[in-house]
Order: C-alpha cells, then structure tokens, then sequence
C-alpha cells in the first residue's frame, strides 16, 4: 500500500487564531487531514523568540490554539498535535541546518525583514540571534518529519523558499534525505484587518477572533472601516474598496452579487451592511463555539491528545534524525 503524502503545519502560540489564521490554513488542514498524514505544530521554541522575556504568555496560549485547531474541525483521528519544545530532535536539526544558511541571506529573508520592523518596540536595534535566525528553526520543523506539503498564508512563502534552499544543499552535500516541501496558499492571499490594513494580525489588534463571542463579533464590525467616499446610504459604493465587503466574499457568498449590486446603486447602507455581515459572520462560528465548548468541557480527554500525538511525533522524528546521522556520517558506535 502507498504511503500517505505528509503535512507540516502550524501555529505560534501567542494568541488565540482569527478569521486571516482560518482562511489563510486551517480550512485546507481541515480539507486535507483525510488525504495527507497531517501533523500540527505547537510552535512555542518559535513564539519565544520575541516573547522571551514572557514565557508565560507563551505556555498560557500553547492550550488555547491546541484548542482553536481542534474547534475549527481538525480531527484528533486524522491530525497528529504536538508541542515543539517537547521534540528535542528539531533544536538537533536546526543546529546542522544552521551550517547550510549564511547570516546575510536571513536578512534578505522577506518575512523576518518585516517582522524585525514591526517589532522594533521589543528589539529596537539589537535583533537576537534566535530571531534572525528563526527560519532555520522552521526549516527543521518541516524537515524534521520530511513533510511534503505545507498550508501556509502568503506571508509565509519565503520561509517556505529558504526551507527548500536549506534542504536541497543537505540533500546534495550528504545525500538524498529531505523531500522539497511544497507551499500550499488558502483561497484568499490575505485577510485585511478591521482597520483596513493588509493584514489582519493578533499585534496590530484588528483581528475577529475564532473564540469571539456573538456580541463581540457584532461590535467589531461595526468598527471595520469602508468605502472613504461612500457617506451617506444613497451614495453609490466601490465594494472593490471596502474592507466590509472583503468579509462578505468569504461569509456571504451567496448574497455577493446582491449586495455589491445594491452598494454600486447606493440602496444599502454600510450600517445594515455590517448587521449583515456580522450576522452571517456568527452562523459560520456558532460550530466553531460549539465545539470549543465539548473540548473545554473534557479538558483531562483534550490533553490526552495532545500528549499521545507529541509522543507519536517523537518516534517519528527519532527515524529521520537516525537517517541525518547516518549520511553525515556522525552515527558512531558507541
């Protein structure tokens, strides 16, 4: 019988995950558990790197996302959980991994380049090594378990891009041991945040968040911003401009053509625009909340999960760094 495929995916554990975190991976983890050996990563070696001075935010939320994943539909039966810092074959690896990657081709890192800039409140000029140096660590998070594919958000694709650089110079300096992974976008590139701005994010605090309440949802969108030339009902609206009308192509499809038909001809107002959407937006997590509730409520069962799925993760982890021994020739008998 063929092998399944394999996923590596995950999340840094600083917070609860939004809609963006949703539509953006968790809808393909949920897609793809059925056809793909799916494992999730608790990313919390990663999470301390800008949180270092505050563990303890970072172990209180290693819980809370467990649980977020398990109530957006991943299933325990199909999804192997698993905390990062709890897998010591992954530092293992990202030590010989650190030999393939120079200082200055992690600076030209996309991604970190913009994290380091919105993060200068906690670095300012003085970057940490573990920072810089993070996507060694993910490299080996992926590699680790020589998985195929990675569902990741738009933002992620030059991790992805330097994992695939890093593991195709192991590959040819000790021979073939890593698959290339392959990146895997949701539908939607990026969700804007309710300011607006490109991107919806847990530090820039205009996120809805999947354990948001009903109120809660109701009161954020009311909040989101729209079209700046649309101000009274009757003026004809640019949907294509509107950080309202970007929520309603995910959660009001059905009604699309209605209501940008409507916004174009000013026959909808943006106050009974956002009731709308925050009503559509609560039907699509009303299941979400339900089942968080059932996990919540079995806390002693939840955490069986999670520790069961690390324990799988370390066997299998054992066997590729068995095999990265043995083509480094550092496999000694001893």
């Amino acid at each position: 019988m063929t092998e399944k495929k394999r996923i590596l995916t995950g999340d840094r554990p600083t917070g609860n995950l939004h809609i963006g975190h949703y539509f953006g991976s968790l809808e393909n983890r949920i897609k793809l558990q059925h056809e793909y050996d799916t494992f999730i990563i608790i990313a919390d070696v990663q999470a301390l790197t800008d949180n270092f001075e505050h563990p303890e935010k970072v172990a209180a939320n290693v819980y809370e996302v467990f649980l977020d994943n398990l109530a957006a539909g991943l299933d325990p039966t199909k999804a192997t959980f698993f905390i990062q810092s709890l897998i010591p074959q992954i530092a293992e690896l990202t030590i010989f991994f650190s030999n393939l990657v120079t200082v200055a081709r992690l600076q030209r890192n996309p991604t970190v380049k913009t994290e380091i800039s919105e993060k200068q409140e906690i670095f300012g000029e003085s970057v940490t090594f573990g920072f810089l140096g993070y996507p060694v660590s993910q490299a080996a998070d992926i590699a680790f378990l020589r998985a195929n594919l990675v569902p990741v958000g738009e933002d992620q694709l030059p991790m992805i891009e330097q994992t695939r650089e890093i593991t195709e110079r192991f590959n040819r300096i000790y021979g073939e041991t890593f698959p290339l992974p392959e990146a895997l976008l949701g539908k939607t590139k990026r969700i804007k945040g309710l300011d607006g701005k490109a991107k919806m994010s847990k530090s820039l605090n205009n996120a809805i968040y999947l354990t948001d309440t009903e109120e809660t949802v109701q009161k954020k969108v009311m909040t989101a911003v729209t079209d700046p030339q649309k101000a009274r009902k009757t003026d004809p609206g640019h949907p294509e401009v509107c950080t309202v009308y970007s929520y309603h192509e995910l959660f009001s499809t059905h009604e699309l053509p209605l209501i940008a038909e409507e916004c174009r001809k000013g026959e909808r107002g943006c106050v009974d625009c956002k009731k709308n959407l925050a009503k559509n937006m609560n039907d699509f997590l009303i299941p979400i909340r339900e089942k968080r509730a059932h996990y919540e409520s079995n806390k002693a069962q939840t955490m069986q999960i999670l520790k069961e799925g690390t324990e799988r993760t370390k066997q299998e982890a054992e066997k590729t760094l068995n095999l990265v021994r043995q083509n480094m020739k550092i496999n000694y008998d001893l």
